[in-house]
């Protein structure tokens, strides 16, 4: 029998590429996304291709209490989620006070609300069968504090110690939980942050879902994808935070100088 994934954010970037990549190694999909013509095209793509059981809930998980409508309508398809990946997440840079109360608002509530209560949703059944797996898309802004970008780094810095703790409860009612820390990613991330911090080089959605699926079967508790990526995460524990809050704070004034050159 067919095991099956729920994916947020799955129309576009890490979360469609993971629901390409699940349905290659035969499971079923639930895709949770706010577009639903992009999701009604994969879905179709995805059954002619793979013949998989795909189905498609539409619904944005900034919206208040949005977990709870996902787990109705799963409940509704009367299916067994087997793996969780918490993906939906978006970024803003520039000062703090430049995007309104209710974009930032929205962040923290897609970012890390959204990811708690999806969890709460589904882990319980997990926890009953004694089997499942849950990955959280972290970033390896998870690492530092990000002038420019404080509330995503710090909504990041969020989901990865959150995971991590989940990761020590519930390892040994088998139950895998891994955070995932990609760096940049050929996503359509940049829109919405077009100054963001690129160092490491880039990466691709492909090579992101193949670090992290590889990472939770190894029982990992999180995973930097790719090597470079690796090594620039732990220059926290190198150097003093308040170099580090320098650093980036420096990389954040040359990136969003040269954005408004060019534009």
């Amino acid at each position: 029998m067919k095991k099956t994934a729920l994916i947020t954010g799955a129309s576009n970037g890490i979360g469609k590429a993971y629901a390409y990549y699940l349905a290659e190694i035969e499971y079923n999909l639930i895709l949770v996304s706010r577009s639903k013509d992009k999701l009604d095209r994969m879905a179709a793509d995805l059954q002619e291709r793979f013949n998989m059981d795909t189905y498609v809930i539409i619904q944005d998980l900034s919206e208040e209490w949005a977990a709870t409508n996902v787990y109705e309508q799963v409940r509704d398809y009367n299916l067994q989620v087997d793996m969780l990946i918490n993906n939906a997440g978006f970024g803003t840079t520039g000062h703090f006070l430049e995007p309104t109360e209710s974009d930032t608002h929205k962040q923290v509530m897609l970012n890390v609300n959204s990811v708690v209560n999806m969890t709460q949703k589904f882990l319980p059944y997990m926890e009953k069968r004694g089997a499942g797996d849950i990955i959280n898309i972290a970033s390896t802004s998870s690492f530092w504090p990000i002038p420019y970008m404080s509330i995503y780094a710090a909504t990041k810095a969020f989901v990865l110690s959150f995971t991590e703790s989940l990761h020590k409860e519930y390892k040994n009612k088998g139950i895998r939980i891994l955070a995932v820390c990609p760096g940049t990613t050929q996503t359509d991330f940049f829109a919405s942050a077009p100054d963001t911090i690129t160092v490491g080089g880039m990466r691709t959605t492909r090579q992101v879902v193949h670090s992290s699926y590889k990472a939770l079967q190894k029982g990992k508790h999180y995973v930097v994808d790719g090597k470079l990526n690796y090594i620039i995460s732990l220059s926290p524990r190198v150097f003093p935070r308040k170099t580090m809050l320098r650093i980036t704070s420096k990389l954040m004034k040359r990136n969003m100088a040269r954005t408004e050159k060019i534009h």
